[in-house]
């Protein structure tokens, strides 16, 4: 039988009307954006196109939107950007225990450096406390980084409510929307947000190309010099054939973002309720207020990574938490920060579905859990 995906929050697969797209840009606009003949400037047309189709699925001005290599890079710009533009004593970072490591370890990097960061805590589902953000956000506060969607678990933070909050003492305030853009709408100034960064590759785009929403006035140092491409915020020569791809995917998902979401939910639920009544000791991770298409699963005894290596040799693609963490064998930060223990926590296993995910083969999935689960459990001396 064909193999199932379930591991969207991972990368997607490559959308038709992308590929074709990129496949255009690749034949035809070969020039360099920067270059003034006519072959550069059909290419320098194509990337204002795509910078317009990237803005408006969050709802920003097609100038306030820079091209990165990915989220991880997007990430990085905005937190070590606002750091390295902080003047006088405005140059603490707020963020949470939660976050990607695309946010977190940029935050132990200026913390080394004598930066104060202040993680925030958690509840039980993965919500950032907006109390401790309240008496945590001082003058000498810089940025607050928060998540809009969490992406082991697709809990979804208060990011709106937070940004007043910072607002209020003049924090800049940042929002990594990695798994959330194209699942969720989006709009920065209903949120309140400065920065937001997203990426191409979660939303059946190309790998390779990412952006980072910058608010006008908002101030960052570049992490690399060496040109005046992207606001000089990101210099070098534009990779043309990856942006045109994550242009056409995100007018894609604005378009079939509420058909998307609504029936990927419904899978989702459906697959959780045939897990949850046909296996013992298995328990849902991340509360009510999820991304539509991410299933966080405990399976009380087992090793989430054993589930995950069986289901694979059975054809299911599945994973234990965000990819660039899969050779690290510490448990899940983000299900310890919720308060688990590390034998919960590795009992996890993510499961994400995605657009191309069918009726079939949502109760397929489920038979392999059910089975994985009762061949491990039975084997279990």
């Amino acid at each position: 039988m064909s193999s199932i995906y379930a591991d969207y929050n991972a990368t997607t697969p490559l959308d038709p009307e992308v590929r074709a797209a990129m496949n255009e840009a690749l034949d035809v606009s070969f020039g360099n954006p920067s270059s003034i003949h006519s072959a550069g400037q059909a290419a320098r047309r194509l990337v204002d196109r795509a910078r317009a189709q990237v803005a408006a699925l969050i709802g920003a001005a097609p100038d306030e939107i820079v091209f990165t290599s990915g989220g991880t890079e997007a990430d990085n710009l905005a937190v070590l950007g606002v750091a390295g533009a902080a003047t006088g004593e405005r140059g603490g970072i707020v963020t949470s225990a939660v976050e990607h490591k695309a946010v977190l370890d940029p935050c132990t990097y200026l913390r080394s450096n004598g930066r104060v960061v202040t993680l925030l805590p958690v509840d039980r589902d993965g919500r950032v406390d907006l109390a401790a953000l309240e008496a945590t956000v001082k003058p000498n506060v810089a940025l607050v980084s928060l998540m809009l969607a969490n992406n082991d678990t697709g809990t979804l933070q208060p990011v709106a409510e937070a940004a007043k909050i910072a607002q209020a003492s003049g924090a800049l305030v940042h929002s990594d929307a990695v798994q959330a853009a194209g699942k969720l709408p989006i709009d920065v100034k209903k949120l309140g947000v400065a920065l937001l960064s997203f990426s191409s590759h979660k939303i059946h785009g190309p790998k390779g190309a990412g952006a980072l929403f910058v608010r006008y006035g908002a101030r960052l140092a570049p992490l690399v010099h060496g040109g005046r491409q992207e606001r000089t915020l990101r210099p070098g020569t534009e990779n043309v054939p990856a942006i045109v791809g994550f242009g056409k995917a995100c007018e894609l998902a604005k378009t079939r973002l509420d058909a998307d979401a609504r029936r990927v939910a419904e899978l989702r639920d459906r697959f959780e309720k045939q897990i949850l009544a046909r296996t013992d000791g298995t328990r849902t991770n991340g509360g009510d207020s999820r991304l539509p298409n991410t299933s966080n699963i405990a399976f009380a005894g087992l090793d989430g990574e054993a589930i995950t290596i069986n289901l694979d040799m059975l054809g299911m693609a599945v994973s234990t938490g965000a990819a660039c963490n899969s050779a690290d064998k510490t448990p899940s930060h983000v299900l310890v920060a919720m308060g688990q223990t590390a034998a919960e926590a590795r009992s996890s296993v993510r499961f994400s579905f995605g657009r191309d995910t069918t009726d079939e083969e949502i109760d397929r999935a489920a038979n392999l859990v059910v089975q994985t689960v009762k061949f491990l459990r039975e084997a279990r001396p």
